[in-house]
């Protein structure tokens, strides 16, 4: 992949962790999260990563939750790439984990995340046993979803080479590397280099880092001809003022720095074909 591949924009909209209270712009009502959708949409987004919200802000994996979200976006988005979180970080039981899934029609998500491994953060753990693992990417892929691939350390990229050998991965793969949460890999150049070399050619690749170390590992990806993530999400600061962010600006500055290295931005429908999504 060169310099002048066109750029992929992922936005990670809401998150399980930002609150209200940390942030007045993290977007939670499905109302919010489709015009978060739409706005970064409009700056050349292709991908929306949507976690569901429920009346008290919480997270949650109820999938009437996520249908009135997709809904909302597919009305002022109708072609954007939606991807819903499996995340086993608030919620373990695999069943309600994958519930999201079953949803179809027009609130039928395009893509569902699914986390190649166990991992800690900074005060709760995130637990991926290998079987639950198998058994999610068999659903993810028997209900017609890409797989969202999310890779926090060097071990999930050994985990997904075995998945291709076992042929559970086949063909063309997504996948998010992020950087910088305490206990996974760390944000530096080094680190995101050796873990795209381990890569290969076999996936398209976007990243970014977590809450400071987001921007740095953005304009890296787009640098060295990834892709990127980018999101209230991960990061709900600017920089180092502590300007609060919003997923429009956040879209807006990775555009500009794009466009200082001629990376032009890839369109859903070009996206769609290079992920072999109908």
């Amino acid at each position: 992949m060169g310099r002048r591949h066109k750029l992929i924009i992922n936005v990670a909209l809401t998150g399980n962790v930002p609150t209200k209270e940390l942030t007045p712009h993290v977007p939670i009502s499905p109302e919010e999260i489709a015009d978060d959708a739409k706005k970064v949409y409009d700056l050349g987004a292709s991908i929306v990563h949507i976690h569901a919200r429920d009346s008290n802000g919480c997270p949650t994996y109820k999938k009437e939750i996520f249908r009135e979200i997709i809904l909302r976006i597919r009305e002022k988005c109708e072609d954007v790439i939606i991807t819903v979180s499996t995340s086993g970080r608030k919620v373990k039981d695999v069943g309600k984990r994958l519930e999201v899934i079953e949803l179809d029609g027009d609130a039928k998500p395009d893509m569902a995340s699914l986390t190649l491994g166990s991992m800690n953060f900074i005060n709760d753990a995130s637990v991926n046993h290998p079987r639950d693992i198998i058994f999610m990417l068999k659903q993810i892929r028997e209900a017609g979803l890409k797989p969202e691939l999310e890779i926090f350390d060097t071990g999930m990229v050994n985990y997904a080479d075995y998945l291709f050998k076992k042929k559970y991965l086949e063909g063309v793969n997504y996948a998010n590397l992020l950087f910088g949460s305490l206990g996974t890999m760390p944000a530096t150049p080094k680190s995101l280099i050796n873990i795209v070399e381990e890569l290969g050619e076999r996936m398209i690749w976007a990243a970014s880092g977590i809450g400071s170390f987001a921007f740095q590992i953005q304009c890296l990806a787009v640098a060295v001809g990834g892709h990127v993530r980018v999101g209230v999400e991960d990061s709900i600061y600017m920089n180092g003022s502590r300007e609060l962010a919003t997923n429009q600006k956040l879209v807006a500055r990775v555009r500009k720095v794009a466009e200082a290295l001629e990376r032009e931005i890839m369109t859903v429908q070009e996206v769609r074909q290079n992920l072999g999504i109908s």
